[in-house]
């Protein structure tokens, strides 16, 4: 899998996926939601749609109500353009 050049992830992070932040060859997203069930609501629900990616982000719950989802391809040592079909899929589950 090929790993995306600077210009290119910079590109990727505009529209949609502005509140996304390149951070450490990683795409990184703060959410927050109502409360804790919600957190973990959403937690359930962005696992399922890696599961079906084959995909997996890293997920951090902290505080009762704020996720940080954070989105790599360490096999292939950077971003990739299944980092960025994640993150998409993750977008719509946040709407």
């Amino acid at each position: 899998m090929e790993t995306l050049s600077d210009e290119e992830i910079t590109e990727r992070l505009t529209g949609a996926l502005s509140a996304w932040d390149h951070a450490g060859g990683a795409i990184v997203r703060d959410h927050q939601v109502r409360d804790f069930a919600a957190a973990i609501e959403l937690v359930n629900a962005v696992a399922a749609a890696a599961e079906d990616a084959n995909h997996h982000p890293d997920i951090l719950v902290h505080g009762w109500n704020h996720l940080r989802l954070t989105v790599s391809t360490h096999s292939a040592g950077g971003l990739t353009e299944a980092d960025f079909a994640l993150a998409k899929g993750i977008e719509a589950l946040l709407r």
